[in-house]
């Protein structure tokens, strides 16, 4: 497979609340970047993020304010994840294959790690809850990875959701968490949990019966 026939760097437009904010911010500041600073470093440095996630969520156990720094992580690996391949599209400079891989992969990582974090603050069933989240929303990138692999086209936001309003969410938890405490959320944790599997089941039914109609339209084509 040659670049020309590799998609995985063209994602669907977001349909999300933040992407065309997102997008402008992007292609507003993408030429101001050093030279000395290529995509594949800021794809990389998802991986000391990942790493603070769970420090400061240890941390955190005893005093909230290291959440503070959790959420820092949150917004650097956005700023780093924006920017890792629009970078290396304008310079031309991208390596698209092993982009889509390690970015891909990285993001699970860091995702996971930002549950690992969250563990460190409940016990009980809220700490397996958290645990079941991780699986939970690899299932959601899984889909998306099998679908593109389907259909050849890759999409990321869902139920009108991107990455980006998920970190955002994350942010804005931390800061509650700061201000308030975990008890607002311990009593809510199981329907918040529910809730995302029921919206994980309501995007795999709909992405199966895009694949199926594609699928009969193929069967039914001179």
């Amino acid at each position: 497979m040659n670049n020309q026939d590799f998609k995985g760097d063209k994602k669907i437009p977001l349909k999300s609340p933040l992407a065309r904010v997102e997008r402008k911010i992007i292609d507003s500041n993408v030429s101001k970047f050093p030279s000395w600073i290529q995509g594949y470093h800021l794809t990389l440095l998802t991986i000391p993020f990942s790493v603070g996630l769970i420090i400061f969520g240890y941390l955190a156990q005893n005093n909230f304010h290291w959440l503070w720094l959790s959420s820092l992580m949150l917004f650097l690996q956005w700023f780093t994840d924006s920017f890792d391949g629009a970078l290396g599209r304008y310079r031309d400079t991208g390596i698209p294959k092993w982009g889509f891989y390690m970015d891909h992969f990285l993001d699970f990582v860091f995702m996971s790690c930002v549950f690992l974090g969250y563990s460190f603050l409940f016990e009980g069933l809220n700490k397996t809850l958290i645990f079941f989240m991780v699986p939970a929303y690899g299932c959601l990138m899984v889909s998306s990875f099998l679908a593109f692999g389907a259909t050849g086209e890759f999409k990321i936001t869902y139920l009108g959701v991107g990455p980006t309003e998920i970190r955002l969410l994350f942010i804005l938890l931390n800061t509650a968490f700061v201000f308030f405490g975990t008890a607002f959320l311990e009593k809510s944790l199981l329907y918040i949990f529910i809730f995302f599997v029921a919206g994980l089941c309501v995007v795999i039914y709909r992405t199966q019966k895009y694949i199926w109609n594609i699928d009969m339209q193929n069967k039914t084509a001179p």
